[in-house]
């Protein structure tokens, strides 16, 4: 990008926004007048959010609630989704890990109408693949840390046939995220967004009600990050998780594990064995994430005691784990490479700044051409301080090799991890065309450019 700077890509990507709504009129307008009731309708309007007592957070939610309704779709099968936008601001809704047309994959920059201020769109979709996914807003936040993904539009998307758990008791969904941001200048003079509460369901550490459970219980956790920019790691004291699925995925090698960590946008599906009765706090690791929030008491049968904490020693994680070892192509077919440089280029003194790919911030990144059928490895370099947690649209990907490590095979996800200085390599088959977002799933990091564009043949 030019010495033009910050203030040119947020010009260029409001006009992206403005066209994509005069694009989409005609399918807006259809919308507003259809008289099929649809199987799922969706309200974005203003919100006042209680994380506690003393804590309210004036929001945008979905149905006057934080996280949004539960969805539950069944695989293929046809559903009609009305989206209603009472706001003030143009609005679009992603759904997240599903195969969808560009044109209703929820992201501007491939295409989708945005749903202008007091207008409703409708759109009809078969979802694929099964499995846990979420929705969420997909717009510009910019230096309004309360808005996009900072505010709480998001919610649980589960498409049924879900993954194989075997037998369990009941099932409890958790959504992390974090409220209040402001920037914060580094000692490198670069600008990061930091953040007063932290909640689980909207809700701050002894605000909400408890998980209720009974000794001898197998409990089904579905956890989402939905956090603008923050990883979390979490631990449920007196007990372990038996992770069964990344990102809605089914892993090759389930494993029990102390702790889970999660990237923006990722999702943990584990099975945990209530053995251990009491009353215990399943929370952030870091001291002091919890203490801004980030817990929520699970509760035993008869149990009256003060909530318990056991500290864990170190965070300990490792994609490597869930999956299988040894190098495999079951297609057999060529791999085509595509190599992705991270970096970005410093703006001064407490200025945010612009993300890179390639040299490039979007809107003049380089859009790689597909070839429908052609598996692609994208080898993802990152040569920046932070990590980045990559998100590729309307496709997944197979995680095939962390910094150099070897070789590995059937580990799913839609968003990958990228530490600061290392390099992630993973595959996906171009098995549906159309425009193909990717990017960082941190919100500061996207506003600045960190995106680009695949395109098909």
């Amino acid at each position: 990008m030019t010495n033009q700077g910050y203030s040119t890509l947020l010009t260029r990507r409001r006009f992206t926004q403005l066209s994509g709504m005069a694009a989409g009129s005609a399918l807006l307008g259809a919308a507003s007048g259809a008289a099929t009731p649809p199987d799922v309708a969706l309200e974005i309007a203003p919100y006042t959010l209680e994380a506690s007592p003393k804590h309210h957070i004036r929001t945008v939610a979905y149905n006057g609630q934080v996280p949004g309704p539960l969805l539950r779709m069944r695989q293929g099968r046809e559903q009609t989704v009305e989206v209603r936008n009472l706001t003030s601001d143009p609005e679009v809704v992603h759904w997240h890990g599903l195969f969808l047309p560009s044109e209703i994959d929820g992201a501007m920059e491939e295409g989708t109408p945005m749903i202008a201020p007091g207008t409703t769109a409708r759109y009809t979709f078969k979802p694929d693949p099964p499995g846990f996914r979420w929705f969420h807003t997909h717009t510009f936040a910019g230096k309004d840390l309360g808005k996009a993904q900072y505010g709480g539009q998001h919610g649980f998307l589960m498409i049924e046939p879900r993954e194989n758990a075997g037998h369990y008791d009941r099932e409890v969904f958790l959504g992390l995220h974090d409220w209040g941001g402001h920037m914060f200048g580094g000692d490198d003079g670069s600008m990061n967004p930091v953040y007063d509460i932290s909640t689980i369901n909207g809700k701050m550490l002894g605000a909400g009600d408890p998980v209720r459970v009974k000794q001898g219980e197998r409990v089904l956790m579905h956890v989402l990050n939905s956090s603008p920019t923050e990883v979390h790691w979490i631990a449920l004291a007196g007990h372990s998780f038996h992770v069964i699925a990344l990102d809605g995925n089914l892993v090759p090698q389930p494993r029990t594990v102390p702790m889970l960590r999660l990237a923006p946008a990722e999702r943990v599906t584990t099975v945990v064995e209530m053995n251990a009765p009491g009353v215990w706090v399943l929370g952030e690791v870091r001291k002091h994430v919890q203490a801004a929030g980030m817990g929520v008491v699970i509760e035993y049968a008869g149990a009256a005691d003060e909530p318990v904490w056991t500290q864990p020693n170190d965070l300990v994680w490792d994609y490597r784990q869930f999956a299988a070892s040894g190098e495999t192509n079951p297609s057999g077919d060529e791999v085509v490479r595509i190599d992705l440089a991270f970096d970005s280029k410093f703006q001064g003194h407490g200025k945010e700044e612009l993300w890179r790919i390639n040299g490039k911030s979007y809107p003049q990144t380089d859009e790689p051409i597909l070839k429908t059928g052609q598996r692609y490895r994208l080898v993802l370099k990152n040569l920046s301080a932070d990590d980045h947690p990559m998100h590729l649209h309307r496709h997944t990907f197979e995680v095939r090799k962390l910094d150099g490590a070897s070789e590995m095979h059937g580990l799913r996800k839609d968003v990958v991890l990228v530490p600061s200085k290392t390099t992630a390599e993973v595959e996906f088959v171009a098995d549906n065309p159309g425009r193909t977002l990717f990017h960082c799933h941190q919100q500061d990091h996207m506003d600045r450019g960190f995106m680009m564009v695949f395109r098909y043949a």
